[in-house]
């Protein structure tokens, strides 16, 4: 793994979900475009995310965000994403955190009441509008890739549960959606496990029998994350949802490969692609908006600010606003004698789908 002696980052959460900002990536990435630095850090830097997210440095529910030198030129800086099943182009609480601590730390001008920055992605431009208060961010909104349904209501055969109706949507990543009831969860904290087991077999399911691919970005094909969705139950809110992320790709034959962890937040992706799927059923207008309900109790403010199209399907351009704090700042080295250069997992907490 050739990271140099050490790794320099920012740790933030938003709105519960953590974070891990390394603001000097640029010494680790190669390519002229986003995508073809997506697919580098998959071929190239699988250690690195191990070596961060894994223990003894990182834990299950942690990802990170990789910030890069822009390759727009109307682009303020690039962003992939690092999470414990591998690299995302695009990740809503992974811009939010990085805007925070990009600003926070003087790294980028900060203008009060609200600065504007230009991420650049994998899958195109994301605008994230900072307001501040006194130097510090009081939240982001993310403005995101045009998100789009591609499927509604589809059967999909759930191993151990049956026949169940599934949505399919992008939002910054590819999300399978079914309703909580159909799955025989509730979304409660203490029932965390049982989201998380049925999660990892919708996802089985889904990749198995649905198919996708980004119109604009042909090597996104394949379905990254599992939300089940609930009605509100806090006033002012429009729903409850919890967003599976595996730790690993789940096994028809392994039940002990049936692992995964929850976003803290709302999750921004599986948001967006709400809010795609919403629309496409007539449900969600344009200007609507939509307050998504984490199980921790944190919200996004979402909406749909217009509508497009991507490739051949019809789109909205989603909003999420949310915030994130800094938790602390960190130097992570790597001894050479270290017998775990790339971390390592148990199965007492992270399952074995790894």
């Amino acid at each position: 793994m050739t990271i140099g002696k050490t790794v320099r980052a920012i740790d933030l959460h938003c709105e519960g979900e953590p974070s891990r900002v390394l603001t000097d990536a640029h010494l680790l990435v190669s390519g002229s475009t986003m995508a073809e630095r997506l697919e580098y850090c998959r071929t190239h830097l699988d250690d690195l995310r191990r070596f961060l997210l894994r223990e003894p440095r990182g834990y299950p529910g942690m990802c990170s965000a990789l910030v890069l030198p822009p390759t727009r030129p109307d682009a303020d800086f690039g962003l992939v994403v690092m999470t414990q099943s591998g690299f995302s182009p695009m990740s809503g609480t992974n811009s939010i955190c990085a805007v925070t601590a990009l600003l926070q730390t003087q790294a980028l001008p900060a203008v009060a009441p609200v600065t504007s920055l230009v991420i650049d992605t994998a899958v195109g431009p994301v605008r994230a509008d900072a307001a501040l208060t006194d130097g510090r961010v009081d939240h982001v909104t993310v403005h995101n890739v045009p998100a789009f349904a591609t499927h509604l209501d589809v059967p999909l055969e759930v191993p151990g549960v049956g026949t169940v109706r599934a949505d399919v949507a992008f939002g910054g990543q590819f999300v399978v959606q079914i309703a909580a009831r159909d799955v025989g969860v509730d979304l409660s904290p203490r029932a965390a496990k049982d989201i998380t087991r049925v999660g990892a077999l919708v996802k089985m399911a889904a990749r198995e029998q649905l198919s996708v691919r980004h119109p604009d970005n042909p090597a996104i094909d394949y379905i990254g994350l599992v939300m089940l969705h609930a009605p509100a139950v806090t006033p002012g809110t429009s729903a409850r949802t919890a967003t599976v992320i595996t730790t690993g790709e789940p096994v028809p034959d392994r039940p002990e490969s049936w692992t995964g962890t929850l976003d803290r937040s709302p999750c921004g992706n599986a948001t967006c692609a709400r809010l795609a799927v919403l629309h496409a059923r007539g449900e969600l207008a344009e200007g609507d908006g939509f307050v998504n309900e984490s199980l921790l109790g944190t919200t996004f403010t979402a909406s749909v600010t217009s509508t497009t199209t991507a490739g051949p399907h019809r789109a909205v351009r989603p909003s999420i606003r949310g915030r994130a704090w800094v938790t602390g700042t960190a130097q992570f080295s790597l001894d050479p004698r270290d017998p775990f250069p790339a971390g390592f997992t148990l199965d007492d907490i992270w399952g074995t789908g790894r």
